[in-house]
């Protein structure tokens, strides 16, 4: 898999959970994730899950770091397994910097406090993953925690780059682990 942290300032707003962004932008073509900082502000018009729209839960961060993955041949079952695996990843590197995470489903949350925010989905050609965590947590629309004001995590990009890295070579893993097997 592809990735790629993109340097400049990226507004998260929802239309760019659509097939090809990534090879549209930054010319990744094939599986792929990239990141990239900025404000996010999801109104109810863009969500894509259906049960964000009926609870009228718009989202925003002042300040958040997304991730955008997008995947091909897979079907929305495995997308969504895979959403997951990206959430399992960024925990495991939040523990391993002494910070206590809980996973419930696609949310990590830090002493009850929203730490992201993460939907899968499938278009016509691919499956689309969106996760963004919190970089600050003031002006929140629900009790919210950030990477930067809460966890004292300054370096960003650093982290970005790890999770990207880790979260394709489980894939690779994952991958590599079936074709060493024989069939019974």
């Amino acid at each position: 898999m592809k990735t790629k942290f993109v340097e400049e300032e990226i507004k998260y707003i929802g239309s760019q959970l659509v097939p090809h962004w990534i090879y549209r932008n930054f010319q990744m073509q094939g599986d792929a994730i990239v990141a990239f900082v900025g404000e996010c502000e999801v109104k109810l018009s863009e969500m894509v899950d259906i049960e964000d729209v009926i609870n009228n839960e718009p989202i925003y961060s002042k300040l958040m770091l997304s991730f955008i993955s997008e995947q091909f041949g897979i079907g929305l079952t495995e997308g969504v397994l895979r959403q997951r695996l990206l959430i399992t990843v960024i925990k495991e590197l939040l523990e391993e910097r002494g910070i206590s995470v809980v996973r419930n489903g696609d949310d990590l949350l830090i002493n009850g406090a929203k730490l992201s925010v993460s939907i899968a989905t499938k278009s016509v050609t691919s499956v689309l993953i969106h996760t963004g965590l919190n970089i600050l947590s003031e002006d929140a629309p629900v009790r919210a925690c950030g990477l930067r004001s809460e966890l004292g995590i300054d370096n960003i990009k650093d982290f970005a780059i790890e999770v990207m890295q880790r979260y394709s070579e489980e894939l690779d893993d994952i991958i590599i682990a079936g074709t060493k097997v024989r069939g019974v």
